[in-house]
C-alpha cells in the first residue's frame, strides 16, 4: 500500500503570521516578514510530524492510494482521514491498462475516525486485477483554511514548530523529539491507524 501526497498545502493555507505571533517575534519593524520562509519551513515540518503521528490530514488536499488488494471484500478503510469526497477508483492491470470504476459501484462512509470505501447495496468491491493494483484518488483534510483544524490539533502544531525553531541549532534525540505536551494534545487523535485497518 502506497499514500501518495498530489498536492501539497497552499502557502496562503499555512499560518505563518498567526505562528510568528506565537512566537511574540517583532512586528512593525523595516525586516517584519524576514523569516518568513523559515518559519513556513518549520510549520510544514510540525504539520507533517502531527499528520503522521495521528494518521489524519490537516488542510484538505488531494491524495492518492495503491492498494494491490482489499482487506475485506465488501469494505476496504482508507489510509488517512478525515476523507471529504473520492474523486475516482481505478483498476490498474499488470500491464498498466487502466480502469475507471464507475461510482454506482461503490460509496464513501465518512466516519471522521475511520473513513471506509465499501460496496453499494451490500455487493463486494470492484475485483482488483491479479498482479494490478487499484488506485484511489481522493481529497482529505479537515478544511482548506487553518481555522477549520480543530484548535487543540493547530496547538499541538504551533508547540511543536516552535520546539523545532528554537532548537534550530541543536543535534541529538532532545532536538528531533516531540515535547511532552504535544503529545497529551495528540493523544485523542491517536485511534485512528495508518493503513487502513481497525484501530
Amino acid at each position: 500500500m502506497i499514500l501518495t501526497e498530489i498536492s501539497a498545502p497552499p502557502a496562503a493555507s499555512v499560518p505563518v503570521r498567526a505562528f510568528a505571533e506565537h512566537l511574540r517575534l517583532g512586528s512593525g519593524f523595516a525586516d517584519d516578514g524576514s523569516e518568513d520562509q523559515v518559519l513556513e519551513l518549520y510549520l510544514r515540518a510540525a504539520m507533517a510530524a502531527v499528520e503522521a503521528r495521528i494518521g489524519r490530514a490537516l488542510l484538505a488536499r488531494r491524495f492518492s492510494w495503491t492498494v494491490t488488494r482489499w482487506r475485506e471484500e465488501a469494505s476496504q478503510g482508507l489510509p488517512i482521514g478525515p476523507v471529504s469526497a473520492v474523486e475516482e477508483i481505478a483498476l490498474v492491470g499488470p500491464d498498466g491498462a487502466e480502469t475507471l470504476v464507475e461510482p454506482e459501484l461503490w460509496s464513501l462512509m465518512r466516519d471522521g475516525l475511520r473513513p471506509r470505501l465499501t460496496g453499494r447495496s451490500g455487493r463486494p468491491l470492484p475485483r482488483i486485477p491479479r498482479g494490478g493494483h487499484a488506485e484511489v484518488r481522493f481529497t482529505a483534510g479537515f478544511g482548506t483554511q487553518w481555522a477549520a483544524v480543530p484548535a487543540d490539533l493547530r496547538q499541538a502544531v504551533f508547540l511543536l514548530a516552535a520546539h523545532y525553531y528554537e532548537n534550530r541549532s541543536a543535534t541529538g534525540q532532545a532536538a528531533s523529539a516531540m515535547p511532552f505536551g504535544v503529545l497529551v494534545l495528540l493523544e485523542a487523535y491517536r485511534s485512528f491507524r495508518v493503513g487502513g485497518g481497525a484501530a
